[in-house]
């Protein structure tokens, strides 16, 4: 149990890199490790009797006789009887139903600086109960992570913070963070390479960055309730300075951009071999708008049918909405959520909450919350939650999404 109260289901993360994906999803053992034929011909082996050894009495030879019926159904041939394969329903994936958090922008500026250095598991305050009931919780880390190492870039507002960051987002009850943002190489590519090393150490789940393409566009896997959900984090949103030194390619460190859209559909795709569920948590939008772009609204339906089974993000420090494309569930800007908020709109925070099993959308919720004077999402109650989900609904009539579904998920 956490200290929000939920019982963890029992999880496996691996980072799998592209190619091992589409080995995997052609139903090869690509990554290494014995084979069944391997372990066969192992557990095939016998050992002769030594030299000048007694032979087996009577009694042995029948027990052997008796063991040897068993393996090989009496006939003296070896069993081809094997384990039965786990069934994976292609809809609805091989396990139970799996309930999702996400949230959006925070970084460790400010107040949050001074709660890090206090106690990291005060940080996030009361919406970690919001979080910690949740299976699979993920945010946008709005920040390098660096202690010392490279300058800020020459922009406005550059954030940083260091690696003990991830201390208290795990006591949040946040598995998985994205740094895929406009923010994530504020230091310069010294800095970053910092960040990479984080991620290396600390083994936590960081996604949309890497030494190179392939790593930033890999996807994180975890296995949650039996199913095999995987996560993916992308940016279309890069200062324009900035584009060609911050994304990642076949040679070069930076962030998975989604303004390469045929890489970004292709991880979407590789994905889709190997996941009962995919997930595209993306950095969109327009600063201050509560409605989707043209950029973002044209990105959407390429996702969708690459196989994208929910789509994610923000951006915009605003609130905007979310609802269905087809059997795709889309959220359009997640909003402020550890983040200073300097306006009334601004402070207009929350969790989305999402169950799925499989491809299949069982519900999804808005959980709206108040960012307060220290930087904290607050969950909103009473007239003053109605009022907020009231707001909320109304801007789904600027996204072109449904309510509720649309279509049937399609079989993987």
């Amino acid at each position: 149990m956490t200290s929000g109260g939920r019982s963890q289901p029992q999880r496996v993360r691996v980072a799998l890199a592209a190619g091992c994906l589409v080995a995997l999803g052609a139903g090869l053992s690509a990554c290494g490790g014995a084979t069944s034929s391997d372990v066969t011909a192992k557990g095939a082996a016998t050992t002769a009797p030594a030299e000048g050894s007694e032979p087996p009495s009577d009694d042995q030879a029948n027990n052997d006789q008796a063991t040897n019926d068993q393996a090989t159904g009496g006939s003296g041939e070896p069993s081809t009887t094997t384990e039965p394969e786990e069934v994976r329903d292609p809809v609805l994936g091989t396990g139970e139903a799996v309930t999702f958090a996400f949230a959006g922008d925070m970084n460790f500026e400010g107040a949050n600086a001074t709660r890090l250095a206090a106690d990291p598991a005060s940080v996030f305050g009361p919406i970690t109960a919001v979080l910690s009931e949740a299976d699979l919780a993920v945010a946008n880390l709005e920040t390098a992570v660096t202690k010392g190492g490279g300058s800020p870039v020459g922009k406005q507002f550059t954030f940083r913070t260091g690696p003990e960051a991830f201390e208290a987002i795990g006591a949040a009850g946040i598995d998985v963070v994205s740094m895929a943002n406009n923010h994530g190489m504020d230091y310069g590519e010294s800095g970053f390479a910092e960040s990479l090393q984080v991620k290396a150490e600390t083994g936590f789940p960081i996604v949309g960055i890497g030494a190179d393409e392939d790593e930033a566009f890999a996807p994180h896997i975890a296995e949650v309730n039996g199913q095999r959900i995987a996560i993916i984090g992308a940016t279309q949103v890069l200062d324009g300075s900035f584009i060609e030194s911050w994304t990642a390619t076949a040679d070069h460190a930076g962030l998975a951009s989604a303004k390469r859209e045929d890489r970004l559909v292709q991880a979407v795709s590789d994905s889709r071999l190997v996941a009962d569920t995919v997930v595209v948590f993306l950095h969109w939008g327009t600063e201050t708008e509560t409605c989707p772009n043209e950029a973002q609204l044209g990105l959407t339906p390429k996702l969708v049918e690459a196989g994208a089974d929910i789509i994610v993000g923000g951006h915009q420090h605003r609130v905007a909405s979310g609802g269905f494309s087809g059997a795709a569930l889309v959220h359009y800007g997640l909003g402020n959520f550890l983040f200073r908020a300097n306006s009334e709109p601004g402070s207009r925070s929350g969790v989305l909450k999402v169950t799925a099993t499989g491809r299949r959308i069982d519900s999804y919720e808005w959980v709206p919350a108040r960012i307060n004077g220290a930087n904290q999402p607050i969950p909103a109650e009473g007239a003053a939650k109605d009022n907020l989900l009231a707001s909320w609904n109304e801007l789904r009539g600027c996204t072109g999404l449904s309510d509720a579904a649309t279509a049937e998920p399609q079989p993987t």
